[in-house]
């Protein structure tokens, strides 16, 4: 059975998110290939050792440089702060490693065109971690679009909301700051909304933004420190087929915990999917027949549930409540089944480079207060 070794390069939060997704995928899927974590780097050495002994991979990088050196392995997470994704992404690339990339791809669109560059010369594959696109729901609701069933588009609203940032005690750290975060809410949480609007719906023809700071200064130790990203970003945007809607990312709305809902109008049908009811996608079918007390008139509870396609589906049962983390499992799987297929990858690097566009535009609208064009 053929075997990918993996290297994650970042081990904070998210990457242990992906060790995770690959530690789990043997017992979600009938896989015809074997993954294997084989080594891991953070920038604390404790916890890169830490990390190692826990999770059996064995080699713990006391450097990037050093685990993307192992000849073993096959394909790296890349796991680390944003400000340090272009530099790491070309090196990954560079050592002929297939690469598998946290959002945002990096912090300028300049820097996602040299990443683009330096894969075609690799000759690897590379995948977005966009995970919110693997939730069944949404996979239904991308097949819902597909076949015309909410056929125009007439407008669409996308949020997603958090409210980490409403506490002003909360200390500084890289998140605060636009030289290592490339942004702020909108490139965090928002690169998730601006892609699954560009999925489900197409791609920006223009957008128009503005950016909310409320908190300005935050303790760093014992110094206070400027914040110069934004708590929260709202955007209208127009799209290439006339659709026009709203994108809000939010670290301020009290009261939320990981709240992500788009919704889709169209002329025959009407879409919603929010994460914190993941196992539904609600379906306004406009073609159904008016009568009596309504007839067969209004929203559809779809129940997905964990229902994947084969070899996922079967364990946890298709009937089970589905989690963020699953998400993040399917797609870890999709991109080592098509590197084990020879299929381009979905999320695409494309797509994480017109991400990086997208944002860079939305960013200079909110700057300049106008209208920018794509």
């Amino acid at each position: 059975m053929k075997e990918y070794k993996v290297g994650i390069l970042g081990y904070g939060n998210i990457g242990r998110v992906h060790a995770y997704a690959v530690g789990v995928m043997p017992y979600l899927y009938d896989l015809p290939f074997k993954v294997t974590l084989a080594a891991v780097y953070s920038r604390t050495r404790e916890t890169a050792l830490g990390a190692a002994e826990r999770l059996g991979c064995g080699f713990a990088a006391e450097t990037p440089e050093e685990l993307l050196a192992q000849k073993d392995i096959d394909a790296v997470c890349l796991c680390l702060p944003n400000h340090q994704h272009e530099e790491y992404a070309i090196k990954t690339l560079e050592a002929g490693k297939h690469l598998y990339c946290e959002k945002p791809l990096c912090l300028t669109h300049e820097g996602a065109l040299r990443i683009g560059e330096a894969a075609k010369k690799a000759g690897v594959k590379v995948q977005m971690v966009f995970h919110n696109r693997f939730f069944p729901a949404v996979m239904r609701a991308k097949q819902l679009v597909d076949e015309g069933r909410i056929g125009r588009l007439y407008s669409f609203e996308a949020k997603y909301y958090h409210a980490t940032n409403i506490d002003a005690d909360k200390p500084y750290s890289w998140y605060f700051s636009k030289e290592t975060a490339g942004g702020g809410v909108l490139t965090d949480m928002g690169s998730h909304i601006i892609d699954l609007v560009s999925f489900l719906g197409g791609r920006y023809a223009r957008v128009n933004a503005a950016f909310q700071t409320a908190v300005k200064t935050r303790r760093d130790g014992d110094a206070m420190r400027p914040v110069d990203v934004e708590d929260a970003g709202y955007v209208i945007a127009e799209l290439e087929n006339g659709a026009v809607g709203t994108i809000v990312a939010s670290k301020l709305a009290t009261g939320t915990n990981d709240e992500l809902e788009i919704r889709l109008f169209g002329d025959k049908g009407a879409l919603r999917f929010n994460t914190e009811q993941p196992n539904h996608l609600a379906f306004y079918d406009n073609c159904d027949k008016s009568g009596s007390f309504g007839g067969n008139k209004g929203m559809k509870r779809i129940e997905s549930y964990q229902r994947f396609d084969p070899p996922g589906g079967r364990t946890p049962s298709p009937k089970v409540s589905i989690g963020w983390e699953r998400a993040h499992a399917h797609c870890m799987y999709s991109f080592f089944e098509c590197l084990h297929s020879g299929k381009d990858c979905n999320p695409s690097l494309d797509d994480g480079i017109y991400n990086q566009y997208v944002l860079e535009k939305m960013t200079e609208s909110a700057k300049e207060g106008v209208w920018k064009k794509l």
